[in-house]
């Protein structure tokens, strides 16, 4: 049986920290390989796109690109107007490199094409113009799987049509307009112009389901929850405990089971600063690790933190009734930032337990992984997370911190309780296997006409 050439996007596979979509786009390419698909993937670097074949795989890899600065917003604008009629893709030639270093990150892929600021012209571009910005991609692939919704459509090297296919994880911007930066005019318009135009829509969870039918007014035969496998790398969740131990000490200086964690990106969606709020009323002796990238709005999510900030708040002599006013945070909340992934698994085994009360979620791969380890779990019971942890996580009201602080008591005090909800995390988390998840793929993509088998 021939292979179907599938492509997929790289908007989020480009960065270098990666995000939970970029997690979902590597698992979806491997995913394919797996089922006997050739992968393609389209980027968007700023690299070379000239005839020398050897120049672009080597810009391809070097992040600074090789415009200057001064000539990026007349960049842009050429960029803009051509793809209202369409560019093409390029092929990057790839062996010459050395890319051992990047393997984490790299997806699985047959062929790799590249487009000079892609993704940052369709935006800018959709923003102009309300227009669905056009690539034409050789080797006349079978379907364009776009991960994350972005105002494109692929088309073949002769403009021939081609199945288009966007996976739109959730609709926080719509939902929660108040907890991110998007341009929430642009929003809607690139996912009413998905809504119409594409073949079919993916997402990861009946609850962004349930979202994408009713808020976008999408039929529901148009969208299919695929979910997503989590899948962790056997050499850092084989790793020895004595091992995971001694990191965490010499990384660290955090001991086995003796803090709480969280880890994701530190933004008003993720809660943190109700979850800081909670945790200081619960009374822990341990301390909280918070371990993610400050992103939109951190400063106010970490306002207890910083205390300058809190001047008023600090009484100039003893207060009756009133103890620890002036204790120091930052000895009881310890702030990390982003971790490889090799360190990161050894953080959620070694914690006591791993608190995520995000206000909402369109999957919620924390939470999942952190069951795949073994590590207790508090989360929310709004969106998908209640869908994703099942009977495995102890679930509260992300909006009630008296709740969650008295969850945490929970998780501090009952060892019981925290023995059992590890020993449920696993069993869950494996229901999130690759196995089912490519079986979903199939289904999905057989409906399009495209079969798939390994």
């Amino acid at each position: 049986m021939d292979r179907p050439l599938i492509a997929i996007d790289g908007y989020n596979l480009s960065l270098e920290q990666g995000t939970g979509v970029a997690t979902y786009a590597r698992g979806l390419s491997h995913r394919l390989k797996a089922l006997g698909a050739e992968v393609g993937i389209l980027y968007g670097h700023r690299s070379s796109a000239g005839k020398d074949g050897l120049l672009r795989e080597v810009t391809f890899f070097d992040p600074r690109g090789d415009l200057p600065g001064w000539r990026r917003p007349l960049d842009d604008l050429m960029r803009m107007a051509k793809m209202r009629f369409g560019v093409d893709a390029v092929q990057v030639p790839i062996g010459s490199v050395e890319t051992t270093a990047l393997s984490a990150r790299l997806p699985a892929f047959d062929r790799i094409w590249n487009i000079p600021s892609l993704y940052r012209a369709a935006v800018l571009g959709f923003g102009a113009s309300h227009r669905f910005g056009r690539v034409r991609l050789p080797n006349a692939p079978k379907l364009m799987h776009w991960t994350y919704p972005v105002p494109l459509t692929a088309e073949g090297p002769n403009k021939e049509a081609l199945p288009n296919i966007y996976t739109i994880h959730d609709l926080v911007p719509l939902r929660l307009p108040f907890t991110t930066l998007d341009n929430k005019k642009r929003y809607l318009g690139t996912v009413r112009g998905i809504a119409e135009r594409a073949a079919h829509i993916v997402t990861v969870s009946e609850a962004s389901r349930r979202d994408i039918v009713n808020l976008l007014g999408v039929p529901e035969h148009k969208v299919t929850n695929t979910g997503q496998a989590v899948e962790l790398p056997d050499v850092a969740t084989l790793k020895p405990e004595a091992l995971v131990r001694a990191e965490l000490e010499g990384f660290f200086g955090l001991h086995w089971q003796k803090y709480f964690l969280f880890f994701g990106a530190i933004e008003p969606k993720k809660n943190v600063g109700r979850l800081i709020e909670a945790y200081l009323a619960a009374g822990s002796h341990y301390p909280l690790v918070i371990c993610g990238k400050q992103a939109w709005n951190a400063h106010q999510e970490l306002g207890l933190l910083y205390e300058d900030d809190r001047r008023e708040f600090v009484p100039r002599g003893p207060i009756e009734g009133v103890q620890g006013l002036q204790r120091k945070l930052r000895d009881r909340v310890m702030l990390i930032d982003y971790v490889p992934g090799r360190l990161l698994t050894g953080l959620i085994r070694g914690a006591r337990a791993m608190l995520f009360p995000s206000l909402y979620e369109g999957f919620g791969l924390p939470v999942v992984e952190a069951m795949h380890l073994g590590t207790a779990v508090m989360t929310s019971n709004t969106s998908a997370l209640p869908e994703v942890a099942g009977d495995a996580a102890l679930l509260v009201d992300p909006y009630d911190t008296r709740a969650m602080a008295e969850a945490i008591q929970r998780m501090d005090a009952d060892d019981a309780l925290r023995a059992e909800l590890a020993s449920r995390g696993p069993k869950r988390a494996a229901t999130f296997n690759a196995e089912d998840y490519g079986r979903r793929l199939s289904e999905m993509y057989a409906r399009l006409g495209i079969r798939l088998g390994a």
